[in-house]
């Protein structure tokens, strides 16, 4: 006899039957049987029997241990899980092999727990209405990092939604969940959907609240509560430690990022060449989650209940004073930026901003510079220096190159340090600091670091590199205050020019007691040295090597010569 089938089976049958279906295809559509169908048809079908079985087929297997030890543990204690529980029952009653009745401890308790353990949370399902509540988050990507040029980018995501429509907004953030950060990415969303909402709420973010304990009132940050007053929203936050009381943007967390990790899957690789090949890349997965069209039906109307934008935007970054050293660097949030030289001596305004520093001359904008962040547990010292900055003065002087703290800052990349460590083995290092300045000189001239690197790499291999074939091949002069001196032709003065500045009188040639010297030999003739106190006391021209003074009027001292040489010193 076939066991009898389901009511629910027979009510399936039936409703195809009601439908104008034949047996054959009502049958099939159900999948029972043409016999079983006829069956139905005439009244004959019982329907099987749904109490089931009330009685065991075997011992319990639990059953000297659970009212008299398990169930003690687990209300003293409702958390512990059935793994726990076995281990225990291994530790008082070894031998007994509990590991095969795992499963059956594991339904037990779980059954135990729903009869009789504690209540659990109730997730209350939240009505959202339009133009009420904005909420934004930060939050991280997980597996492998994404690289730009082989590079690692640290970097978090701001995700802003309005739950009433599901539109979004998400940015790349450099460093941590700062306060400037928050700032700059709150308002470009609030301008990207067109309005304000009534009220902002996000988690416990340090740079929105001091989370300490006592009023919630007083525990916004100053900065934080300017801005919310500037909008003209009303701050919230969900309970500190629960997750589930931000499910609006928590969700859609996961949501956005399956779709990031898709795009990058189709991509084939997470490095760019650009962060801003990056940035067009979560763009486009955002519009594609707001270009949805239930998601624009309902921003229309979200659009409707929006405040309007404020007409100032609210400072998104944090104001400093620095001063541009001797070294033409400033120094930020204990990191060094290079700055040019020009600025030295200067004083600063930076405005600080998650991702640049933007530099002003008083209120003249100068240049921004990409900021850098300290990485969590990273003990050195953090520099971002540009050659370009002080390559003028480093040609002036290029052997401060060889020995310069900065060295490993100034020259550009790894290729570069590869191509300066074969300079000084190739050349001496005089040499190659001069090579290597005019080298950057030029790259920075004509902005083309990869060329001039090349070509001084094919110099290299050849063995033709000289700092005269580097500056002909580039038509470079050499730095200014460095240029070859003119020579200058000299002539020799006449001794007896001396006695006639002094006030003597000059001694015509043939005159006098002694033989006349000829003028060719005094001109041409070699000039005497002077020696420490080579002048007698009245005597103006200078003694010849070895000669001892004359001092005139002192015991023991020469007798003056007579003839030519009593003419020639008088």
């Amino acid at each position: 006899m076939p066991a009898p089938l389901s009511l629910r089976i027979k009510e399936r049958y039936m409703a195809k039957r009601s439908g104008g279906l034949s047996q054959q295809i009502a049958a099939d559509a159900v999948g029972i049987s043409v016999r079983s169908a006829q069956r139905i048809d005439r009244g004959d079908h019982q329907p099987r029997d749904h109490q089931g079985r009330h009685w065991r087929t075997r011992a319990e297997p639990l059953a000297d241990v659970w009212d008299s030890v398990l169930v003690p543990m687990l209300q003293k204690a409702p958390q512990l899980d059935p793994q726990t529980l076995l281990l225990h029952l291994e530790e008082i009653r070894p031998g007994q092999e509990w590991y095969r009745r795992k499963r059956t401890l594991q339904r037990r308790v779980e059954q135990w727990r729903a009869l009789h353990g504690p209540a659990q949370d109730v997730m209350f399902l939240q009505e959202h209405r339009a133009g009420v509540l904005g909420i934004s988050d930060f939050t991280l990507l997980k597996g492998a990092p994404i690289t730009i040029g082989g590079e690692v980018l640290e970097h978090r995501l701001f995700h802003f939604r309005l739950p009433f429509s599901g539109w979004c907004h998400v940015e790349v953030i450099h460093g941590g969940e700062s306060f400037v950060a928050l700032s700059e990415a709150l308002q470009n969303a609030l301008v990207a959907c067109g309005g304000v909402p009534a009220e902002h709420r996000t988690d416990s973010l340090s740079a929105c609240y001091r989370n300490r304990d006592g009023s919630y009132a007083k525990d916004f940050t100053s900065r934080y509560r300017e801005l919310c007053a500037h909008l003209g929203v009303v701050a919230t936050r969900n309970n500190r430690g629960v997750a589930h009381d931000n499910g609006a943007i928590e969700g859609p967390h996961r949501h956005w990022k399956r779709r990031l990790e898709q795009q990058l899957i189709k991509r084939g690789s997470k490095d760019f060449e650009t962060e801003s090949e990056y940035r067009q890349l979560v763009a486009q997965v955002t519009a594609s989650l707001n270009n949805r069209a239930s998601v624009q039906q309902n921003l229309v109307i979200e659009r409707l209940h929006l405040r309007p934008l404020p007409v100032v935007r609210f400072a998104d970054y944090e104001p400093l004073v620095v001063r541009v050293r001797s070294t033409s660097t400033i120094e930020v949030r204990s990191v060094t930026y290079s700055v040019p030289s020009r600025l030295i001596g200067h004083q600063l305004t930076v405005h600080l901003r998650h991702d640049r520093l933007d530099l002003f001359l008083r209120s003249q904008f100068t240049l921004t510079i990409p900021r850098l962040h300290q990485r969590k547990g990273q003990k050195s010292a953090l520099r971002r220096i540009d050659f370009r900055h002080v390559i003028d003065s480093l040609r002036r002087k290029p052997r401060a190159l060889l020995r310069a703290q900065l060295q490993a800052d100034i020259l550009p990349g790894e290729a570069w340090h590869r191509l300066w460590r074969r300079l000084l083995g190739a050349l001496a290092p005089d040499e190659a600091a001069k090579v290597m300045v005019d080298a950057l000189h030029v790259a920075a001239k004509g902005d083309d670091l990869a060329g001039v690197e090349r070509y001084l790499r094919r110099q290299l291999r050849s063995g033709e590199l000289t700092l005269a074939a580097l500056r002909d091949h580039y038509g470079l002069r050499p730095p200014r205050g460095l240029a070859a001196l003119p020579q200058l032709d000299i002539p020799e003065h006449q001794l007896s020019s001396y006695d006639e500045l002094l006030g003597g009188t000059p001694q015509p040639a043939g005159t006098g007691n002694g033989p006349a010297i000829p003028s060719q030999a005094v001109e041409t003739g070699p000039v005497p040295q002077p020696v420490a106190g080579g002048r007698t006391p009245g005597h103006s021209r200078w003694l010849e090597p070895g000669q001892l003074p004359l001092c005139a009027g002192r015991a023991g001292t020469p007798a003056a010569p007579s003839g030519p040489a009593a003419a020639a010193v008088a």
